[in-house]
């Protein structure tokens, strides 16, 4: 077994990807994670207030309110790096990649807060969807809390086969060109690596 402890650093500001609405939350997960100590977890770690508008995305936050990922979008951000991968070929491509992700290669901590840097706060990006629909085009206004460019994460990966971290290491690479977080095709959510040595 591998581990690799890692900080990230956000070069650009990432957007919360949870919805405000508790309800509607509540509801997405127990259809994606039916474990009732898992469900009941991640709805109280999001904390919404009623007057929040619905549509909007926000961060899970801790009991102090601060924000955080939960160990799962970082695996699911491997998944869409490996995908990149295999659009490569070569060196870059891992056959089976959700499998080996799934089996394989773990986040240590649960919750991974943020660190913002001293002075800034979260802030708030909107921005208009546009979506083609049998009606013709239709533009909507989203919204989405986010933390500042220069925050950082920092968590542990192991990964049980040895040969797959050169994997993981092109992934974390790729963090760069495409991020985490809401609307990461335009540049929001990216980050570079370090690897931490104690």
């Amino acid at each position: 077994m591998k581990e690799l402890k890692v900080r990230l650093t956000f070069l650009e500001e990432v957007l919360g990807t949870a919805n405000a609405e508790k309800d509607i939350h509540e509801k997405f997960i127990a259809s994606k994670a039916p474990d009732a100590p898992s469900r009941e977890q991640e709805v109280e770690a999001l904390g919404v207030e009623e007057v929040i508008e619905k549509g909007r995305t926000v961060f899970p936050k801790d009991e102090n309110g601060n924000p955080f990922l939960w160990d799962y979008q970082i695996r699911g951000f491997f998944k869409s790096a490996a995908q990149a991968g295999s659009y490569m070929g070569g060196t870059k491509k891992l056959a089976a990649y959700k499998k080996k992700i799934d089996l394989l290669v773990f986040v240590n901590e649960r919750k991974i807060p943020f660190i913002l840097p001293e002075g800034t706060s979260l802030s708030d990006c909107q921005r208009p969807l546009r979506a083609q629909t049998a009606q013709g085009e239709r533009i909507s206004l989203a919204d989405s809390e986010t933390v500042p460019a220069g925050s950082t994460v920092e968590f542990t990966i192991k990964v049980l086969d040895d040969s797959l971290i050169k994997y993981v290491i092109d992934w974390l690479d790729y963090g760069e060109f495409n991020g985490i977080g809401q609307w990461r095709n335009s540049g929001k959510g990216r980050f570079k690596w370090t690897e931490i040595t104690e």
